[in-house]
């Protein structure tokens, strides 16, 4: 089967994430799959998948730590939950899931703790299932220990490899079968014609005394049914997260494949190892990315940009041209797009600059170190380059902010806004206390607390009247007297 008649069967197809185990050996009180990779946890990650192939149904199978997965996953949509209580093993799992899952199409059974399945994988999975039989997805590993081993007929001459026979579990396994080098991989398509049957089938007769899901398999073959495989070279797609060593050592793997896809696509990346993408990073053309950058949410990069070392970027537009210096943190709004950063061609932000949600950076714009920005736009051509805040503002073209100076926005109780218009030259050390307007053209003098708009043009100076007491005398402290006196 085609891999474009294999994206039909998607429209029949329902996931079941398995998701209820404990996770012991990961020393922690979450559940293992709310473990992070790449900023979104390890069962995220699946669910992503999930939704790639166009599933009709998602069904998570939870026990262990049940309610802060549901809570985690409550922005999914059209997911479902099936508590497993208690957990006795992977086919009793399937067996709580079963009241969910269609009575047509075909079952594809995921794990939540391997979040990095592909999803060409997962398709010519889908296409050798050819919508009527049990296929498996596995692989070959020179050290299987751990593995279910794929036992196969020998000399059947239809199958080069042998009909698939069974799954034997690695506590189950005879000493010539843990020399099996190929094994499952957890992941499996099923008809659910088949599915519900065999599932009232399950009996827990092995040494874990558990209901084995890959036990479907002996039944297969004793109904004398074919049993499809598809061969997957890819290890690290099937790999599973068991302690925090796995999992940093996952993140690494992942880290440097995203590495790889970016320089591949024209990145220009200072040292591969040395980069962390927790959400979605876009770029175009020859940017530049220096070393020990964090990327989080989504963030998109113009041609031609350049991140210096040292910067944490998180749901950020950064326009073409522009230079983002060491050591900046810019920290957009996920949940709301009008609150993502935004840095305009050929501005220059950093170094240590911090821009918050809502921060608009129009063309040639200057930010400098120690200048933090909120929900305020700067027009193109204006400049903040030394110790200031702008919070809840808007500054117009060419506006010079002085160093020192700060947008007073709050009042205690509300946030109120600050309008600097274009070509305004804020001194150094000044408060406007909004709300107020600074008109166009205009000059605050230095030290200036601005609590009135000012006209265009005009230089608005407001100080306390200098007082200079002759022959004062700095206060003296007291000696102390000795201890004892």
């Amino acid at each position: 089967m085609q891999l474009s008649q294999a994206q039909n069967l998607q429209n029949q197809l329902d996931v079941v994430i398995m998701a209820g185990g404990k996770g012991t050996r990961m020393k922690s009180r979450w559940p293992k799959v709310l473990h992070t990779l790449g900023g979104q946890s390890l069962i995220e990650h699946v669910i992503q998948v999930a939704e790639s192939l166009g599933a009709r149904r998602k069904v998570v199978v939870v026990g262990h730590g049940a309610q802060e997965v549901q809570a985690a996953l409550t922005h999914t949509p059209n997911l479902h939950f099936a508590l497993q209580e208690p957990q006795l093993g992977t086919g009793h799992a399937l067996q709580t899931a079963a009241p969910h899952l269609s009575n047509d199409g075909l079952t594809l059974v995921l794990s939540g703790d391997v979040p990095l399945m592909e999803l060409e994988t997962l398709q010519s999975l889908l296409a050798a299932s050819e919508g009527q039989y049990l296929t498996l997805l596995n692989l070959y590993k020179e050290d299987p220990f751990g593995y279910g081993r794929i036992v196969r007929a020998q000399g059947d001459t239809q199958h080069p490899l042998g009909q698939i026979q069974a799954i034997v579990e690695e506590k189950d396994a005879s000493e010539s079968e843990r020399a099996i080098q190929e094994i499952y991989s957890g992941v499996m398509v099923v008809p659910n014609r088949l599915l519900k049957p065999w599932l009232s089938r399950l009996q827990p007769n092995n040494a874990q005394n558990e209901y084995y899901l890959t036990d479907l398999v002996k039944m297969a073959h004793e109904d004398a049914l074919p049993i499809q495989s598809f061969i997957t070279r890819n290890e690290l797609e099937v790999s599973g997260v068991n302690d925090p060593v796995q999992l940093a050592q996952m993140e690494r793997a992942y880290q440097g494949e995203l590495a790889r896809k970016l320089m591949l696509s024209g990145v220009r990346l200072r040292d591969p190892q040395r980069i962390d993408i927790r959400g979605e990073l876009v770029c175009a053309s020859d940017v530049e990315i220096d070393v020990n950058c964090v990327f989080m949410g989504k963030v998109i990069l113009e041609s031609g940009v350049r991140i210096e070392p040292n910067c944490v970027i998180a749901n950020a537009r950064i326009k073409s041209g522009a230079l983002v210096k060491a050591f900046t943190h810019i920290q957009g709004e996920s949940l709301n797009e009008g609150l993502m950063v935004e840095v305009g061609e050929l501005a220059q932000v950093g170094p240590y600059s911090r821009l918050r949600p809502g921060a608009k950076l129009g063309r040639e714009v200057h930010v400098g170190n120690f200048v933090e920005i909120k929900n305020a736009s700067l027009g193109e051509g204006a400049k903040a380059n030394h110790l200031a805040y702008i919070g809840d503002a808007s500054l117009g073209e060419r506006v010079n902010y002085g160093a020192g100076s700060i947008t007073a926005n709050y009042d205690g109780a509300n946030k109120h806004h600050t309008r600097i218009e274009a070509d305004v030259h804020v001194g150094s050390n000044s408060v406007l206390v909004a709300p107020v307007t600074i008109g166009a053209g205009g000059t605050i003098g230095a030290g200036s607390t601005i609590t009135k708009d000012t006209p265009q043009g005009a230089l608005t100076v407001v100080r306390a009247k200098a007082v200079s007491l002759m022959n004062w005398a700095r206060p003296v402290k007291k000696s102390k007297k000795p201890d004892g006196l």
